[in-house]
């Protein structure tokens, strides 16, 4: 038996990379500014500390605002097609068939679905709103859950940079440690997002670990040159 199995959970994906990745970054960068002009690592653990809670409720809102503005788009999207299949029936008629033809269907064969369309007007503005806007309908609850996961990715993402300073005094060895779990978590990081996309391992692997030190680089030396 053929069954077909796609992944569905894109959405929730990409909030954990947004949250893992920026997580990753931002408290390297600070803690490792700071250890250029602090010695003790307790100092350097606080300062990053505060800004995991301070950037983890700051991304977190950032996703809330952005799922609910996906969400109050997508309801005018879908008010403004329901008065247009009742006041303009004729012009979204048109536009059904405009969609058909991307795929080589003439109106005489999309003329069927039309008229099935008139007894269904739920289903034709959701047809629309598919197929003519590529706008998918939000989940519900979709901004919370939005702003909780890229919360937790960003602490969990956090925890890998200070972690060395919570454990060695010293701030200039735990900055040595920190760098090199930082690297490492960013390459386990593209290996388990390879596995939800479908990507190559190795590669995204890879890239993720150039381009989050890429990104760690430039703050740490923002980061080092304010200090």
């Amino acid at each position: 038996m053929h069954v077909e199995k796609h992944f569905k959970g894109g959405a929730t994906v990409r909030d954990v990379v947004i949250g893992m990745s920026d997580g990753l970054t931002v408290p390297f960068a600070l803690a490792a500014g700071l250890s250029g002009a602090l010695a003790q690592s307790r100092l350097v653990l606080t300062a990053g500390l505060a800004e995991v809670a301070a950037g983890s409720i700051a991304m977190g809102l950032g996703g809330y605002l952005a799922s609910r503005g996906d969400a109050e788009h997508y309801a005018s999207e879908l008010a403004r097609e329901h008065r247009e299949i009742k006041e303009l029936r004729e012009h979204e008629e048109d536009e059904v068939v405009e969609v058909f033809a991307e795929y080589g269907l003439t109106r005489a064969q999309v003329q069927p679905v039309i008229d099935a369309f008139h007894d269904r007007p739920e289903q034709w503005a959701d047809f629309m709103m598919r197929f003519e806007l590529g706008l998918e309908k939000p989940e519900p609850g979709r901004a919370y859950k939005s702003a909780l996961v890229i919360a937790a990715a960003y602490i969990a993402g956090g925890l890998f940079p200070l972690a060395p300073y919570a454990l060695v005094s010293d701030a200039h060895t735990a900055l040595e440690i920190s760098a090199a779990s930082t690297l490492v978590a960013l390459a386990l990081f593209g290996w388990v997002k390879a596995g939800f996309s479908g990507s190559s391992r190795p590669r995204s692997a890879i890239q993720t670990a150039l381009v989050g030190s890429a990104a760690a680089l430039a703050a740490f030396i923002l980061a080092r040159a304010i200090t």
